[in-house]
């Protein structure tokens, strides 16, 4: 299969987990425009997502909920998982920790940094907190590829470069401060701030 767009890899995730909901609740069934319906989306483009995956269904009563999830995962998921750390073990690193841990079997967290003394070398929030100075060790002995970045914004960039030099190949930067990285490594990056004043505008729409 070709390499399938950003967009369309965020919207698969966004399905299996309803699709994981859904079926949690024993629906084993589902129409394009009921997945629709439950994202704001057009049944339109869920049927292109779905059949941009080569995934089809004859069946009058909608796509089969467990067939799809399994299509998805082996799109999305690898066979043997990839491990992620969260760097920055503040309110935010240790809330997407407690929260993240266990959703999904294939992504774990398996180590977070700090810089802080009183932090390194405990378990927090079920995982267990390494100094920043071991990054480059950690990456290598257990074979963690995302790094989670909560940090400062004036670490970003210094943190950014630790990540990359260690071999991380995947980053997700939760900072206000802008990044590049070389084209072997892949980048999201998420400005809470800058969400919260879209919401804002938006609202201030509806006046």
């Amino acid at each position: 299969m070709n390499k399938l767009p950003e967009k369309t890899i965020g919207r698969l995730s966004e399905y299996r987990r309803t699709l994981l909901n859904c079926l949690a609740k024993g629906k084993t069934h589902i129409y394009s425009h009921e997945l629709a319906n439950l994202h704001n989306f057009t049944a339109v483009q869920v049927r292109r997502d779905i059949m941009l995956i080569g995934y089809s269904t004859t069946l009058k009563k909608g796509y089969d909920v467990k067939a799809l999830i399994d299509v998805i995962s082996k799109i999305i998921d690898t066979d043997e998982g990839i491990n992620a750390a969260i760097i920055g073990v503040g309110n935010l690193g240790k809330a997407i920790t407690t929260y993240f841990n266990g959703k999904r079997p294939k992504l774990r967290i398996v180590a977070t940094f700090d810089n802080d003394p009183e932090k390194a070398n405990r378990v927090i929030a079920g995982v267990k907190c390494y100094p920043i100075s071991e990054i480059n060790k950690l990456v290598n002995e257990l074979d963690i590829r995302i790094g989670i970045m909560t940090v400062p914004p004036e670490n970003a960039v210094s943190v950014l470069e630790t990540l990359v030099n260690a071999g991380i190949k995947g980053i997700l930067n939760y900072t206000s401060t802008p990044l590049s990285v070389p084209q072997n490594v892949h980048l999201e990056e998420y400005d809470m701030i800058t969400s919260i004043e879209k919401v804002a505008y938006f609202v201030k729409q509806k006046k």
